[in-house]
C-alpha cells in the first residue's frame, strides 16, 4: 500500500484492505471450524481409492498437482455459472480495485462445500492431507498473480500458467471478459475448455460487478447482496420450475429476459457493429 501511493499508483484503499483482510479472517475461521468435518469425511472416502501410488511415488506429487489445479478450474467455473454458488463466490469480485489483498478477500461460506471437489482426488489415491497442502500451495500462486505491477510474462509462460493479466481479466467487469480465466495456477484448463481470454488494450479492465454495489463497504451487502436478489426473484409469483432455474442457471438469467446472463451480453457484444475489437 505504501509502494502504490509513494509511486501515486492508488491501487490500494485503507477501507478496502482493511476489508479483505477481515473478510480472509471470516473464511479462515469457518474454514478452521469445518476442517475437522471435512478432512473426516475425506478420510472415509479414501479407503475405497482405486489407484495405488507405493509403486510410482514420483509421479504422485506432479499428478496431484495436476488434478488439483483443474478440481479448482471445475470449482470456480461451477461458482461462476450456477447462481447459487456465485451468491457465495460474488464477495471475491465485489471489490472495485485489484490489488494483492484482493486476493484476501474470500468467499466466506465456500469452505462449508469446497471439500466436494475434493473427493475424486481421494478416490484416486491421493491422500487427504496432501490435498489440503497441495491445495494451500496453489492458493498462494493464486494470492499473488492479484496485481497491477506485472503486465505481461513471457509468451512461454501466458500459454501455460496463469499470469496477473490472465487474472486482471478474470476480476474485470466488461462484457468482454466475464467469466473468463478461471484457472488458479494452470490458464490450460481455460484454453481446452474455452474460457480463456486475453487482455485487450484497446478494452481496459473495469474491476468490479457489472451492477456495482451501492455501498461497496458495507460488510453485510458484501457478504450477502446476492442472496438478499435471489430472495427476491423467488418471491415472486412463477411456477416452480422457474424458481428452481433462478437458483441454479447462470448468474442474470431470467424468465422474461429483463436481466442477461454473461454468455447473452458476450454475444450481443460480438454481433454489435460497434464492437471492433476482436475477441481472442
Amino acid at each position: 500500500m505504501i509502494f502504490s501511493n509513494l509511486h501515486l499508483k492508488k491501487y490500494y484503499t485503507v477501507k478496502e484492505t482493511f476489508i479483505n483482510i477481515y473478510l480472509c479472517i471470516l473464511n479462515g475461521g469457518i474454514d478452521l471450524l469445518f476442517r475437522a468435518v471435512y478432512i473426516f469425511i475425506l478420510l472415509s472416502i479414501y479407503q475405497f481409492h482405486f489407484v495405488d501410488f507405493s509403486y510410482s511415488p514420483f509421479l504422485y506429487w506432479p499428478l496431484l498437482f495436476i488434478f488439483e489445479d483443474l478440481a479448482f478450474y471445475i470449482e470456480h467455473r461451477v461458482d461462476h455459472f450456477c447462481r447459487i454458488f456465485w451468491a457465495v463466490h460474488v464477495t471475491h469480485h465485489s471489490s472495485e480495485e485489484f490489488n494483492l489483498t484482493t486476493g484476501f478477500r474470500s468467499s466466506v461460506l465456500q469452505p462449508l462445500y469446497r471439500f466436494v471437489y475434493f473427493l475424486p482426488l481421494v478416490l484416486l489415491g491421493f491422500k487427504p492431507i496432501d490435498i489440503v497442502f497441495m491445495y494451500s500451495l496453489t492458493q498462494i500462486y493464486g494470492i499473488l498473480v492479484h496485481t497491477q505491477y506485472i503486465n505481461k510474462m513471457p509468451r512461454w509462460f501466458e500459454t501455460v500458467f496463469v499470469s496477473p493479466s490472465h487474472h486482471r481479466v478474470h476480476h474485470a467487469s466488461n462484457v468482454r471478459y466475464l467469466d473468463r480465466n478461471m484457472g488458479m495456477v494452470l490458464i490450460i484448463w481455460d484454453r481446452f475448455f474455452g474460457t480463456f481470454q486475453d487482455e485487450v488494450k484497446e478494452d481496459p479492465v473495469r474491476y468490479g460487478l457489472t451492477k456495482q454495489l451501492e455501498n461497496p463497504h458495507h460488510l453485510t451487502k458484501i457478504i450477502f447482496h446476492e442472496w438478499q436478489n435471489i430472495g427476491t426473484d423467488l418471491r415472486k409469483k412463477l411456477p416452480l420450475a422457474i424458481k428452481i432455474k433462478y437458483l441454479f442457471m447462470p448468474p442474470g438469467w431470467s424468465h422474461d429476459g429483463s436481466t442477461k446472463t454473461a454468455k447473452q451480453l458476450r454475444k450481443e457484444l460480438l454481433f454489435s457493429k460497434k464492437n471492433a475489437i476482436p475477441f481472442k
